[in-house]
């Protein structure tokens, strides 16, 4: 278990200054916990001496071990196929049977990292037509989000699927508003392009940002209201994109549901103007 899971399991045995300690960390985590002690308890406001006592209850042995253990979360976060591939076991016989169990046991820790109540913010927020939705991901998620964003295009207007080339972000910038949203996703090896462009929405445009991503955190998640932290460990050199794709197609399934007879007009409409209906016919 994690740091960040870690602070979640003890939360209701806090007191509400440790609290207040608690919501500080989480909001910007795992960054927060590596400044140093005095700056820390400077920014929140809450003694050096209480700050350590909130850190021997997560079971580290001090400050420095607990910045230690955010130090490895975030190698762990980093590492390649390469890197992975030396902790893993080989499968062995039998290997499609045992990867799919592994992948069926994957998909069930999705809904315990992200709860209903959340899954049903982000939905509602896609959904709200008043809202702009931008979307991209990272070298190999942002194939996900193509997905997402050619469904969600059937399903509502103003769905717009970012290119991966910097150079013309801005104009996609100058387009959000305050109420639009941005979905993005990012896994470890994390794309530091993507972080400064979530930093951009919020900041200059008031956009509201949801990042798809890891239990190690992308560093977008600083910029994010809504972090959606899912497993992505398969046992092989490679991480899993499963979990993310079967979030996305919840997602996809749950919004269409909001206004199912829009949604079911727009596909009519969209079916009609399809310019290949003639071969299909």
């Amino acid at each position: 278990m994690d740091l960040r899971q870690q602070i979640g399991e003890i939360s209701e045995s806090l007191t509400a200054t440790e609290r207040k300690l608690a919501s500080a960390l989480l909001a910007d985590y795992p960054f927060a916990g590596l400044e140093p002690i005095q700056t820390l308890a400077e920014k929140t406001h809450i003694s050096a001496p209480t700050i350590t006592r909130f850190i021997q209850k997560l079971g580290c042995n001090g400050y420095q071990d607990f910045q230690r253990r955010l130090i490895g979360e975030l190698k762990e976060g980093q590492q390649s196929p390469v890197e992975l591939r030396r902790r893993t076991k080989p499968i062995g016989s039998g290997f499609l049977e045992g990867y799919l169990n592994s992948t069926s046991l994957l998909l069930q820790q999705v809904s315990k990292a992200v709860t209903e109540a959340q899954f049903n913010r982000v939905c509602a927020l896609t959904a709200d037509k008043k809202r702009a939705v931008y979307l991209i991901g990272g070298r190999i998620s942002d194939t996900v989000m193509e997905y997402l964003g050619r469904h969600l295009r059937q399903i509502r207007r103003d769905v717009y699927h970012m290119p991966p080339d910097p150079e013309v972000w801005p104009e996609y910038l100058l387009r959000m508003r305050s109420q639009d949203i941005l979905i993005m996703m990012d896994f470890r090896r994390y794309d530091p392009r993507l972080e400064k462009l979530a930093g951009m929405a919020a900041r200059e445009r008031g956009s509201q940002v949801i990042v798809i991503t890891d239990k190690w955190l992308s560093p977008i998640a600083r910029h994010a209201t809504e972090v959606l932290a899912l497993p992505i460990e398969s046992g092989t050199a490679w991480d899993s994109s499963c979990g993310a794709v079967a979030l996305v197609e919840a997602m996809i399934s749950h919004v269409s549901e909001q206004d199912w007879e829009a949604t079911r007009n727009r596909i009519g409409q969209w079916d009609g103007f399809r310019l290949d209906q003639e071969m299909d016919e």
